[in-house]
């Protein structure tokens, strides 16, 4: 039996200890019935720090969804996964052993990434066990693992073979603090402080124009005048069509550009008139593709300024911008600089604005597809649903393929050799997967197109998101049979996945990307279902973040909190939505484990004695009511549970457990059960309560497994004892309702006259229909007399005053509002056809508000009770 106080840091640390032990949550896997199973493609945390509050919120709701799948008979799979793999893990190597990657040979960096991986990693179990997170500990994988290799290596044959692939030297968007190609999904906005130039340019002479005659061009970026390669008018622009198809000369490097004309000039930003430059943003490669333009770089890897920039070559952008600009104003050439804020590509991972620079990449081909991928996202079910309109934003928005070439170190290898001779591409043997191409030789001794011998390796490394985007062919074993030669999978039951949670933060990162590779090498969208959650935010609702000092530990949180509290807070706002970080929530959660631990020690004290069976015609309408009332709850609970309604869950759940039951059922209960040893009471506690901790286990996990075990323990875990279902009790809802409602106003009722709840009544009088309940109603609030009424008493509502609406009627009548006050004090006033006639003025129904209250003329107290009418006669 429960005894004492609930004591959750000795309860939970036992629970978390044996679900662990015993593998309580360990995947069968039934090849043969698909069925049986439901998957989950959880996210792998990226192991880049310490796991934050987001992750607890985010698995938190996962594990929902997994508990309650495992009560209703299905056999989870629900694994963990770290990512290891690319630049965040690479760069927080660099951070904790103050080294540089390029400082190292290629495998031993990445043997000193994965010795600092993995210990967040052991620091990443530890706290997803501390919390109580349902995860199949047997079901694990790295995203950097030989396996996983070998998988990414896999798909990106499989792609290449499919033609998918292609290897081309184009502009690509480069971090230059990272010193790697990134993706257009790793890039974000960002307002930043700036200035506008205008720089004065020289038209060159020529028959039409004179010499001396000059434009203005407006940039923010006068550090990319020496790559400046042409000049553009729009063909709208009435004012400068006599500059197009002459040249201009760039001031500093005097180099001569033509200038052109595009429908692509922004009329409305600067001048009108604008340079183009390789190049400084999508535009300029667009003008450079359209326009087959010259190409001139003068910023490298590092942000750098190059040969092409004269004596500005060696310096940063920022040095070259200072520097370039106090030589314009020198020339002459700075007409004018002002301070402005504007967007700004920065990427994602360190907030460094991007550079677009030529490079050999591999890229994934996307934009010829954008309707299939549409298509996929239509099939799944989204929870909830207004999170497609985002992935579908995000794929109508798409300007480049996807890029997954990255100059970096710790990342799984291209399986590429290129001939020396020819760059004939050669791929590595499925069956040889994973591989280094710098450390190991090509299939083949001669190039297949050309016959030359020496080949050159690839040197970098997939994009991380290439392989996470893999995930759900990693959990289901999908590999390549030799033998049959064809794509199979380990475990064909798990694909396609029930469910991909995320947050909506990376729906274009991870969601996209997985749906592009898993359509690409299946043929079928991986999941079923999508669940994203939205962001924690702190208690003044602002993201949280390192540098703004708001980030909350969750070590710091179960350090004051039970685990059960933070999981009833995680359940708080409708998924999709952000949720702020709340202690009064946690404290919420912290009552409800008080209420339900004393509310069990109660339920045992009174069913010791209880049948382990009653026919339940014989049951008394009450408790048939309380049971038929239970039913409906399961069926709305079950209902919220599956379209992933957490909070309208728990909230209605709460409210039924603590008001209809611990409130007025259990109240009523304890009396018969005491008083005259009530079997059919004992009996609806205890089927009722066993119900009650299967329905709150999803969320409150570790106080419902120790109250199972305490009070009904026959070896089973409360979370495999299976969801209940409908009993099927008839009972008359209304009348079972009104009688509750009759029963909480009379506890009102003593409680405000300051008399014990055993006081007895005289005689109450109700009015509404308790038919059947009348000897409960009497029997638990002592009632001498109660007579039901066949006529509405004599109640009528009686205006008690008037509400102003000061904010209207102060300016339209000023000094009358004193006047005004004074009449409505005095009740000289009247309605007349929805306006107030008051003190010689009308207001209009806008204006007020009046102010009523339910009086009973008769005699007796009246007592509100909903639609019901209560009148307690006490004798003198």
């Amino acid at each position: 039996m429960p005894s004492g106080e609930y004591d959750p840091d000795t309860v939970e640390a036992k629970w978390q200890d044996r679900w662990v032990d015993d593998e309580t949550y360990a995947y069968e896997g039934d090849v043969e019935n698909p069925d049986t199973a439901f998957s989950i493609d959880s996210p792998p945390p990226t192991v880049s720090g310490s796991l934050h509050w987001g992750h607890v919120y985010g698995f938190t709701l996962q594990d929902f969804v997994a508990r309650f799948n495992r009560m209703r008979g299905k056999d989870v799979y629900f694994p963990f996964g770290y990512d290891d793999n690319g630049i965040a893990s690479e760069r927080l190597a660099e951070d904790e052993l103050d080294v540089r990657h390029q400082d190292y040979e290629r495998r031993e960096f990445q043997r000193m990434t994965q010795e600092v991986c993995e210990q967040y990693e052991a620091e990443f179990t530890e706290k997803m066990q501390s919390l109580g997170i349902s995860i199949d500990w047997n079901q694990t994988y790295q995203t950097i693992s030989p396996k996983t290799q070998r998988i990414s290596q896999l798909s990106f044959i499989d792609l290449y073979e499919q033609g998918r692939e292609y290897r081309q030297r184009a502009p690509a968007i480069w971090c230059p603090e990272c010193e790697t190609a990134i993706s257009q999904v790793e890039t974000e906005d960002d307002e930043q402080p700036s200035h506008f130039h205008d720089i004065a340019f020289e038209v060159v002479e020529s028959d039409s124009i004179d010499a001396d005659e000059t434009f203005t061009i407006s940039t923010t970026r006068p550090e990319l005048l020496p790559a400046c390669v042409a000049v553009f008018v729009h063909p709208d622009d009435d004012e400068n069509q006599y500059l197009v198809g002459e040249e201009a000369r760039v001031p500093l490097f005097d180099q001569e550009v033509p200038i052109l004309e595009d429908e692509r000039v922004d009329l409305e930003t600067g001048s009108g008139i604008v340079m183009c430059c390789t190049f400084g943003d999508q535009t300029d490669i667009e003008w450079y593709q359209a326009h087959d333009l010259d190409l001139r770089l003068a910023i490298d890897e590092s942000g750098t300024l190059t040969d092409v920039a004269g004596e500005y070559a060696g310096l940063s952008s920022e040095e070259a911008r200072e520097e370039i600009v106090d030589d314009l104003e020198e020339d002459g050439a700075l007409l004018d600089r002002r301070a402005i804020t504007h967007t700004v590509n920065v990427h994602e991972r360190c907030g460094t604005s991007v550079e677009f620079l030529v490079k050999d990449q591999w890229y994934v081909e996307l934009l010829d597809k954008t309707d299939e991928y549409l298509e996929a996202g239509r099939e799944m079910d989204w929870y909830p649903e207004k999170m497609f309109t985002r992935y579908k934003n995000w794929i109508e928005g798409l300007q480049w393929d996807w890029s997954i070439s990255r100059q970096r170190s710790s990342g799984i290898p291209f399986p590429v050799w290129y001939c020396e001779a020819c760059e004939h591409v050669v791929l590595a043997e499925k069956e040889n997967l994973p591989v280094d191409p710098l450390s190991d030789e090509p299939p083949v001794d001669a190039c297949p197109e050309c016959g030359h011998d020496e080949f050159v390796p690839e040197d970098d490394v997939f994009d991380t998101w290439a392989t996470s985007s893999l995930t759900p062919l990693i959990n289901a074993g999908w590999d390549w049979d030799a033998e049959r030669e064809e794509f199979t999978f380990e475990n064909p039951e798990l694909y396609q996945f029930d469910l991909r949670p995320q947050g909506h933060d990376i729906i274009s990162f991870w969601l996209f990307h997985t749906v592009v590779k898993c359509y690409e090498h299946t043929g079928e969208v991986p999941f079923d279902s999508v669940m994203i959650n939205g962001m924690v935010l702190d208690e003044n609702r602002e993201k949280m973040s390192k540098s703004k000092g708001n980030v909350v530990a969750p070590d710091e949180v179960v350090s004051k909190f039970p685990v059960d509290a933070a999981r009833y807070w995680a359940a708080g706002s409708a998924v999709g939505d952000d949720l702020p970080y709340s202690e009064k929530g946690l404290r919420a959660g912290e009552k409800l484990l008080r209420k339900l631990w004393n509310a069990s020690k109660l339920v045992e004290s009174l069913t010791e004695d209880a049948p382990a069976e009653f026919d339940h015609e014989d049951l008394t309408q009450l408790d048939r009511w309380l049971l038929a009332s239970l039913d409906r709850e399961i069926e709305r609970l079950t209902g919220r549970f599956e379209s992933r309604e957490f909070s309208k869950a728990r909230d209605g759940l709460r409210g039924f457990f603590w008001h209809t039951f611990c409130d007025d059922y259990l109240e009523i209960a304890k009396q018969r059960v005491r008083e005259g040893g009530d079997a059919s009471a004992a009996y609806t506690l205890e089927v009722a309560h066993r119900r009650f901790l299967k329905l709150f286990s999803p969320i409150l996990a570790h106080a419902t497994e120790e109250l199972w075990h305490d009070m009904y323990d026959d070896g089973e875990s409360v979370h495999h004892s299976g969801w209940p279902e409908p009993l099927g009790v008839d009972a008359d809802f209304e009348a079972g309702e009104t009688a509750m409602e009759v029963v909480g106003a009379l506890r009102k009722y003593k409680s405000d006259a300051k008399l014990s709840m055993n006081a007895e009544l005289d005689r109450v009088e109700v009015w509404g229909d308790v038919s059947g309940f009348e000897a409960d109603i009497s029997s638990v609030m002592h009632v001498e007399e109660l007579e039901t009424l066949e006529e509405r008493p004599a109640v009528e509502s009686v205006v008690t005053g008037v509400d102003l609406d000061y904010s209207l009627v102060g300016p339209e009548f000023g000094s009358q509002v004193s006047a005004i006050d004074d009449a409505l004090e005095a009740g000289e006033y009247e309605t007349v056809d929805g306006e107030l006639h008051v003190a010689g003025v009308e207001l209009e129904p806008e204006m007020f508000e009046i102010e009523e209250e339910r009086q009973y003329l008769g005699e007796g107290e009246m007592v509100e009770a909903g639609d019901a009418i209560v009148i307690v006669h006490e004798e003198a």
